[in-house]
């Protein structure tokens, strides 16, 4: 079994790399279920958690600034509250809930700083402390049904810049510090870290970013070369659409990283983008499953797979904008679409999708959710109405149809268009990309054009 692992660097042909979501580890329930997934295969050897749900929303709150006292009491109390209801179910409780108080007090002190003076640095820190707890806690999950687990600081290896909010991590120094520090501990023992976050070459906490958890054990298992990563989160696989938009949504049991990648990159919220590339790099098979129902199979994600239907899935992404640049002087010159770019690239905004006719380009951006104002400012249009006309609209969706051999095979703009023709699309992308298609829709659209086509294109 892969238990009597030699380590070697043959070792890592037997190592799993599982990484659990806030859902997956949100109480006691949820944390017994996962540690039997890591206990029923004996390849599990590096677990990566993300922060019990509710958490991190509530450190997010305390990195905030100008936070009042008694607010910060209170959040600390709430997070301290869903921590210590996992704790008091385990045998080791007194020893574990010292680890954690100690935690919180330490929380509470930056939390103080933070409303003091705030910094983002420190916004880093405070919100590190969501990992911290529950790889913590996990790990005496772990060993509550006799599984040999322990806690390990990601920071030890997790190498990053100082580019605070969203660093980025150091891969060579990774790949030496895993095989260093990580590897030789997984013959006998299960490693529980964290995922989201990492540490600058001065030791200072730091965060990866969106999608970070996911980032964090693609980049662990890419630097293990481990055989295998599985995502356990609360769904059972990555599906034809969201299935909050349709009843008739079905779970895929199989798709390559391409068309995984334009899922993920489209709004299929189950995977963030970045997550694939290390994976990719490595060819390392990715699995999604739901940690609730384990035994219902998922979705595995590889560079290969059997089918390659025409249509896979359909991704909506919401709060897009879409800027038009019109200039008489672009007929016929050269130039004008690099000083476009131009602009962009100064204010780091990056592009979506693009159209062009002879005297305009229509350019959409996404309005990353959750964020707290628009990527396109006020600054940035200003900047491109020295250049051209420019046109702002808000309150659109992005739909893409993914699959294969997309712009291959005929009568893929009928089967699409032939059904949604009675909605207005404001923009249509198609050629770029072999695996999908792309169009504008009105926000208030978007539900009922997926609905229509996923019933078009998947269940007839």
């Amino acid at each position: 079994t892969c238990m009597s692992v030699v380590v070697s660097k043959a070792s890592a042909d037997e190592i799993t790399v599982a990484k659990f979501g806030g859902t997956s580890v949100a109480d006691y329930q949820a944390m017994m279920r996962c540690a039997h997934i890591i206990k029923n295969d004996s390849c599990n050897r590096v677990v990566v958690v993300s922060a019990s749900a509710g958490v991190t929303n509530n450190l997010v709150r305390l990195s905030q600034e100008n936070v009042p006292a008694s607010e910060q009491k209170d959040i600390i109390s709430a997070i301290a509250n869903i921590q210590f209801a996992i704790t008091q179910h385990l045998t080791c409780q007194a020893s574990l809930d010292l680890e954690i108080t100690e935690l919180l007090e330490a929380l509470a002190i930056c939390a103080e700083k933070q409303a003091a003076n705030f910094s983002v640095q420190n916004s880093d820190q405070i919100l590190s402390f969501g990992e911290q707890l529950s790889s913590r806690i996990f790990a005496h999950v772990l060993q509550s049904i006799g599984v040999n687990g322990h806690y390990f600081d990601v920071r030890q290896v997790m190498k990053t810049d100082d580019l605070y909010g969203k660093a980025q991590v150091d891969l060579a120094q990774l790949a030496i510090n895993a095989q260093a520090l990580l590897l030789p501990k997984l013959a006998d023992q299960v490693i529980v870290t964290q995922g989201f976050i990492g540490s600058d070459q001065q030791g200072n906490t730091t965060t990866l970013g969106r999608g970070g958890s996911d980032y964090s054990a693609a980049l662990l298992a890419e630097a293990l070369q481990a055989s295998n990563l599985s995502i356990w989160t609360d769904v059972v696989g990555i599906f034809t659409t969201d299935p909050r938009i349709t009843e008739q949504a079905r779970s895929i049991n199989e798709i390559s990283f391409g068309e995984a990648a334009e899922m993920a990159t489209f709004g299929a919220k189950i995977l963030h983008p970045a997550t694939l590339i290390p994976a990719m790099r490595q060819d390392i098979p990715v699995f999604v499953g739901s940690s609730k129902e384990p035994d219902a199979g998922g979705t595995r994600i590889q560079r290969h797979v059997e089918s390659n239907p025409t249509y896979r899935s359909i991704a909506l992404r919401r709060e897009q904008t879409l800027v038009t640049v019109k200039s008489p002087q672009m007929l016929h010159a050269s130039g004008f679409l690099a000083k476009v770019f131009t602009v962009l690239a100064k204010h780091q905004l990056s592009v979506d999708l693009i159209t062009t006719s002879e005297i305009s380009v229509a350019l959409t951006f996404d309005n990353p959710h959750g964020s707290t104002q628009s990527l396109l400012t006020q600054a940035v249009v200003e900047e491109l109405e020295q250049l051209c006309e420019v046109s702002v609209e808000h309150g659109l969706s992005l739909i893409a149809v993914i699959g294969n051999k997309i712009h291959g095979t005929k009568g893929v703009g009928s089967s699409i268009f032939d059904k949604v023709n009675d909605f207005n699309i404001r923009m249509i992308c198609h050629g770029a990309s072999n695996h999908n298609l792309c169009f504008l829709v009105p926000e208030a659209d978007a539900n009922q054009v997926v609905e229509r086509l996923h019933e078009t294109l998947f269940t007839q």
